[in-house]
């Protein structure tokens, strides 16, 4: 029988089944890429919802397996070394289990490297820039009266949405086949529209991208990785 006793913070979310991965998340932007991959890769996975508030992502038990306090998470209990495995950061997750299961990470090294590329444009660029979008335009820092922090991350925005676009033309996904960079960067898409930011990045405009997110959705594993873990009622 598995045990996964040495992680804290199974304490406090307890493993109903101990020899599957724990995923502890919430359904945000990063929250879902890992909750997508597993849906995709056919992995079983137990999700337990961590919420965004301090009592939950700043508790002891959550920052024993992530001291940076920020979901996703997961513990592996089939490691790569024969013992269990606890990793953060959403982009270090999506390449660990794509190498775990040769899936959505190509079939070369040739493949590997441009995959790698734009997971890494999502992790550095797109997603703190859209991230910060949001603060500016939706959240506290609409209310700053200075327009030059908005109109950053409106620019940062729009040029970054325009890579994409560009990107898709002639291809149906970001880097060849799909992949897990795909399912990293179209999250993000899909977060302008909570943000209310779609019309001031003119996303209608940008029709390679639309299509692109559009048949990203369309994807049965992407339905319910989206709501999983399900949100609190």
């Amino acid at each position: 029988m598995t045990s996964l006793n040495e992680f804290g913070i199974t304490q406090r979310w307890p493993a109903k089944d101990p020899s599957i991965i724990q995923l502890y998340s919430f359904p945000t932007p990063n929250g879902v890429k890992v909750s997508i991959a597993l849906e995709e890769m056919g992995l079983a996975y137990e999700p337990h919802l961590v919420t965004l508030s301090d009592v939950d992502v700043k508790s002891d038990a959550f920052l024993s397996l992530n001291p940076n306090n920020k979901i996703p998470a997961i513990i592996d209990p089939n490691g790569p070394d024969g013992a269990p495995i606890g990793l953060f950061e959403s982009g270090a997750i999506l390449l660990y289990l794509a190498e775990k299961t040769g899936k959505l990470i190509g079939s070369s090294a040739t493949d590997k490297a441009k995959i790698a590329q734009w997971l890494m444009f999502q992790m550095g660029g797109l997603g703190p820039m859209f991230g910060q979008l949001g603060f500016f335009y939706k959240f506290a820092g609409a209310q700053i009266e200075d327009p030059r922090p908005r109109q950053r991350y409106i620019n940062e925005g729009k040029r970054l949405l325009a890579v994409v676009d560009k990107q898709r033309e002639g291809q149906d996904w970001i880097a060849g086949d799909y992949s897990i960079a795909d399912i990293a960067i179209a999250p993000w898409l899909g977060s302008l529209e909570f943000y209310g930011a779609r019309d001031v990045l003119c996303w209608e405009d940008h029709k390679n991208a639309v299509a692109y997110l559009k048949r990203f959705l369309n994807r049965p594993a992407v339905q319910k990785g989206r709501a999983t873990p399900a949100r609190p009622t």
